[in-house]
């Protein structure tokens, strides 16, 4: 499943074996890496915006955006060095920016109307088949009365999800990150990430089959 509207990170284009890795941030981050006074306002022209959405995202919260989104911007600038080439650097950023906004969640006592993690879990018969299966709406997805009202209710299920999962489900299906990085960021395990990504889906397809039922 993927969000409506969602701007990912685009990768540079494979190179051949060997090759060091061409950046598109190559003169931002030669200027960070040389401490031009200049190099930090050009991070925040570059990735202000995409940092901010991202963070709002997992936060649900305005001020708590525009924290996260100076802390990290700061944090990537403070520590380039740190930074290796292994990805992209928007990718590198969009990881600090997540683990911020997910440290600054866990950093508060409790979310109103957060799903528990047990409804997440999928309900299975005695046969091991999903004791409830979800119908296929797709069709109805592309009427245009419907994909205002879609996107609201799609939101309103994400800001339910438990604060790992919503993270984990917005770095891969939103973002676009990779499993490994997810689980770097979050400091979880792999499989950890896997099944927070696929439950979080699950729930998400499960709340919009609601509303589709009734619409």
């Amino acid at each position: 499943m993927s969000f409506p509207q969602a701007e990912t990170m685009t990768e540079p284009e494979p190179q051949p074996a060997g090759a060091p890795r061409v950046d598109r941030d190559a003169a931002l981050l030669e200027g960070l890496r040389r401490g031009d006074a200049a190099a930090p306002e050009l991070l925040l022209d570059t990735y202000g915006d995409r940092v901010y959405r991202l963070a709002i995202r997992i936060t649900g919260n305005e001020q708590d955006a525009e924290e996260v989104t100076q802390d990290a911007l700061w944090t990537a600038a403070r520590k380039i060095d740190s930074f290796k080439g292994a990805s992209a650097f928007g990718s590198w950023v969009y990881r600090i920016t997540a683990n911020a906004a997910y440290q600054k969640l866990r950093g508060r006592r409790g979310r109103r109307n957060e799903v528990l993690w047990d409804d997440l879990q999928p309900a299975f018969d005695e046969h091991r088949q999903h004791a409830e299966p979800v119908a296929d709406w797709s069709g109805k997805v592309e009427e245009p009365a419907l994909q205002t009202e879609l996107r609201t209710v799609l939101t309103t299920a994400i800001n339910d999800l438990p604060t790992d999962y919503r993270t984990a489900f917005l770095m891969h299906d939103v973002e676009g990150l990779s499993n490994p990085e997810i689980a770097e960021t979050l400091h979880r395990s792999l499989p950890a990430v896997k099944s927070r990504v696929h439950r979080s889906r699950l729930f998400l397809r499960e709340r919009l089959s609601r509303y589709m039922a009734a619409a």
